[in-house]
Formats: C-alpha cells, structure tokens, sequence
C-alpha cells in the first residue's frame, strides 16, 4: 500500500511540476516521513525510475512531456504567426483606403467643377437651369402673349416647335380666328394646344366683333 501511494503521488508531481526529482525531492513531494514510507519512495525511484546526473526520470513522462511542450510551441508560433498577418491585413487596407480617398472626395488642384457633379447629400441638389432657347413671336402675335404661351407649354413640358405651331394655325383658321386670337384664348385657358372644336360659340362671336365693326369702318 505505501509503495503504491508513493507511486501514485510521483507520477503526479512529476507531472504537475514538468520535472523530475532527486531522491530528497521525491521524499519531500510524497510527505514522507516514517522509514516504511521513505523505503517505499526509494524501492519505486528504483523499480520504475532511472538515475541521470543526480536526478531519477520517468521514460514515459518524459516522451510525454516533450510531446506536449512540442505541440506547445507549435500551436504558439501558428497563432503569433496568425496575429501578425491579421495585423498586416488591417494595416495594408487602411493603407489602400486612404490612398483612394483623393480620387474619390478631392478635386485636382485649380480644378473647375464638373456641372455632371452628383449631388454628395440629400440636402445638395443640383440646380435646374432653364435652357429653352427664345424664339421670336409669330406675326400678328404680341410678344406678350407669346411669351405666356410658351410659358405653359414649358410647364406641360411640351416643346414648341414649328409643326406643333402650325396645327395651331391651321385649327385657328377652321374656326374662323386669327392665330393671336387662338393663342391669347390657350392662354387664358391654360391650353398648351388649341383645337377648333374646342372654341364655344360665345368665344367666336367675341372674336368676329371687332373684325365686323373694322370692316364697316372701312366701308
């Protein structure tokens, strides 16, 4: 029985310590103390022990210890080496973004803006400027008139062009008025076009008024 807890309370410490011990040393980690006892020590440092340089070393834990050690070191030296990398990762994409930066936020030096610019918040919109060229009244239409009329029509985003003008034209002679007159009634309507259909009789009367008394003037 005391050569099996001295046994059992080597292997442990040799274990727990990661060394082996010279003979005062086992007697010591074992608490041995009566002769029985420390016979017990000595009788196993010499069945399962051998003797080098002062120092009784189990074969078994020693292959078992320099295995692990081994193991040890290895798996410190792959997650050093994995730090690192990381390390170096992180610091060569800060590097990248801030090399972007000027590309992407910075104008080149004594740089004009360009007018194509995307606006960079929802707060910075680009301002709409109004490039519809003039074009000059027609004859017989006041320019006042004309402009109100081209105004609705950039309103309704309808271009005035030459054809759509003369479909005014046309309509104005089916019923029976002048082209200003079509247009200063577009205009009061708000009517981007004019049709004769359109025009009530009330309105053809209005219109053919004045034209009546200048000819029986004339007459």
């Amino acid at each position: 029985m005391l050569q099996h807890g001295s046994y059992t309370l080597l292997i442990d410490s040799c274990y727990d310590r990661e060394e082996f011990p010279t003979i005062e040393q086992a007697i010591e980690w074992t608490w041995a103390s009566t002769p029985e006892e420390i016979a017990a020590v000595k009788f196993v440092l010499s069945k399962f022990f051998v003797l080098e340089n002062g120092v009784y070393v189990q074969k078994r834990i020693q292959e078992e210890l320099a295995e692990f050690n081994a193991k040890s070191e290895k798996n410190t030296r792959i997650a050093l080496e994995r730090e690192t990398k990381r390390k170096q990762d992180a610091t060569k994409r800060a590097r990248d973004v801030q090399e972007r930066e000027p590309d992407v936020h910075e104008s080149p030096p004594n740089a004009r803006p360009s007018t194509n610019q995307e606006p960079l918040t929802i707060n910075h919109k680009p301002i709409k400027r109004n490039t519809a060229t003039f074009v000059a009244p027609p004859d017989g239409v006041s320019l006042s008139v004309w402009k109100d009329f081209l105004k609705i029509r950039a309103a309704k985003k309808a271009p005035m062009t030459d054809t759509a003008l003369d479909g005014i034209r046309q309509e104005a002679e089916k019923a029976g008025i002048t082209l200003a007159d079509a247009l200063s009634t577009c205009c009061a309507r708000g009517w981007q076009g004019f049709k004769a259909k359109w025009l009530d009789d009330d309105a053809r009367s209005k219109f053919a008024q004045p034209q009546e008394q200048a000819m029986g003037s004339f007459v």
